[in-house]
């Protein structure tokens, strides 16, 4: 069997397993959001990251079971991603925008695969630390030369792609990606609505992200990182209202994850 062929007879399977991952990544938004709102808006709930969403997931009935269905997800999502950098079945090419573009994939691929083993661990009650994560990532990372500059320049970058995601979600053409006429035509604003707003309460979050990192690089303190749990935090002192609509949007995030693990266009071959 040729390399054209094993990867054609694969390409399903990875197609399949990355709209697993899709279907992961609404489940987590959404229990971010939805606890986050229950925090803003009542007595209930609380401010949680991605690995408290995997806490809170595998502490349900069957929640082992929904981990291992996670991580799946995240390896087939990953997969994806890798192909996506590596293969470039969208022809993107290979000028300065297009490698950028596939070096992000390939980025996108490394965290969600860790994000897989994450919940592969939490299966085997090894569950991840908590406190600020990003502070840990960043202390080690200032230990290192110019670890300053290299903190702040990750800061930078990630506030770029907040930048970026509020972009997307005021220009985004959802259609490029998304096989919206397969969608019920009723349904469609909705769809681009919700999706919209996901994608700019998430960009937000991202923007904040960025912004206490690049200060934790240029303070050279890496106490002043935080991630996204202190970064909703830092939302939620800035008022209720504020904090709910932030939370309800990262919850319509993961709306628009789950519209995209069924009706986004994959490309694996």
């Amino acid at each position: 069997m040729t390399g054209t062929e094993e990867l054609r007879s694969v390409a399903p399977w990875v197609e399949r397993l990355a709209r697993l991952g899709y279907a992961a990544k609404a489940l987590l938004y959404g229990t971010i959001g939805v606890l986050a709102a229950e925090a803003a808006l009542g007595p209930r709930g609380k401010v949680t990251d991605t690995r408290g969403a995997l806490r809170t997931v595998g502490g349900q009935e069957f929640g082992n079971a929904f981990l291992v269905l996670i991580a799946l997800g995240f390896f087939g999502y990953a997969a994806w991603r890798l192909v996506e950098a590596v293969l470039d079945p969208g022809r993107r090419g290979t000028d300065w925008k297009a490698l950028a573009t596939r070096a992000g994939f390939a980025i996108r691929g490394l965290i969600h695969g860790a994000f897989g083993i994450t919940a592969l661990r939490m299966t085997a009650g090894r569950h991840s630390g908590g406190g600020n994560q990003a502070q840990h990532w960043a202390a080690r990372s200032l230990e290192l030369p110019a670890g300053g500059l290299l903190v702040g320049a990750a800061g930078l970058a990630i506030a770029g792609y907040g930048v970026y995601q509020l972009y997307r979600a005021w220009a985004a053409k959802l259609g490029t990606q998304l096989r919206l006429g397969q969608a019920p035509a009723g349904l469609r604003p909705w769809i681009v609505g919700i999706s919209r707003f996901g994608i700019a309460a998430r960009g937000l979050v991202f923007c904040l992200i960025g912004w206490f990192l690049a200060q934790a690089g240029l303070r050279h303190d890496a106490g002043e990182a935080a991630g996204l749990r202190e970064s909703l935090r830092a939302v939620a002192e800035m008022g209720r209202w504020p904090f709910a609509a932030v939370a309800i949007g990262l919850a319509a995030y993961g709306v628009y994850e789950l519209v995209n693990a069924r009706y986004r266009t994959i490309r694996v071959q």
